[in-house]
């Protein structure tokens, strides 16, 4: 899975659009690996299933291979347009696709914590990723965007002037490159700055 470069994870999905979004977010959580998509089982089949760490996968894709993912089971994510427990896949984790931004940031979240909680069996972070790169006080100011706070919030709970809260949210972005709020909060959460229940 890791020989010569980052670990990888595949898409399975035919809808592009879809596989689109997904790759972005997927990247934004795991930076550390790299993602593949492929429209078909017999497209993943070609380039190799022993070289993906996981499989997320359209419920369809699923139904109509499901002797093939039932081989990697645990390693498969099943996504599906239904919230409802009783149409989901019982053998596989699903994952909601149907719904709004940070609602689908919030389930990746708690699927790669529950799956791999404080990084157990993911390959380690670049050094560059490793260190340390906010202040403490850009830290406390993104722990707080993670929660949705707007900055007058963020300024009267830090006894800040809004102003320098407007300044920290910039250097902050400059100093990561991640301009949007899911984004933003992806990365305070995989690096434990505030807790998965609070955003």
């Amino acid at each position: 899975m890791m020989k010569g470069g980052r670990p990888k994870i595949a898409i399975i999905d035919p809808n592009t659009f879809a596989v689109i979004g997904l790759k972005g977010m997927l990247q934004n959580i795991l930076p550390i690996m790299t993602v593949d998509s492929f429209a078909s089982v017999e497209e993943l089949k070609v380039a190799g299933i022993e070289n993906y760490f996981h499989y997320f996968a359209a419920m369809n894709v699923v139904v109509e291979s499901r002797s093939f993912f039932h081989d990697i089971a645990r390693k498969t994510i099943v996504l599906t347009t239904s919230n409802d427990p009783t149409t989901h896949l019982s053998e596989f984790k699903c994952l909601c696709v149907n719904m709004p931004e940070d609602h689908l940031v919030k389930a990746l979240l708690a699927l790669e914590q529950y799956g791999h909680p404080h990084g157990k069996n993911l390959p380690d972070l670049p050094k560059a990723l490793k260190g340390k790169i906010l202040s403490d006080r850009e830290i406390e100011v993104l722990s707080l965007v993670a929660q949705g706070k707007i900055n007058k919030e963020i300024a009267d709970q830090l006894n800040i002037s809004l102003t320098t809260v407007i300044s920290h949210r910039k250097n902050i972005q400059e100093k990561l490159g991640i301009k949007s709020v899911s984004a933003l909060t992806i990365y305070a959460v995989m690096h434990g700055y505030v807790d998965i229940n609070k955003i």
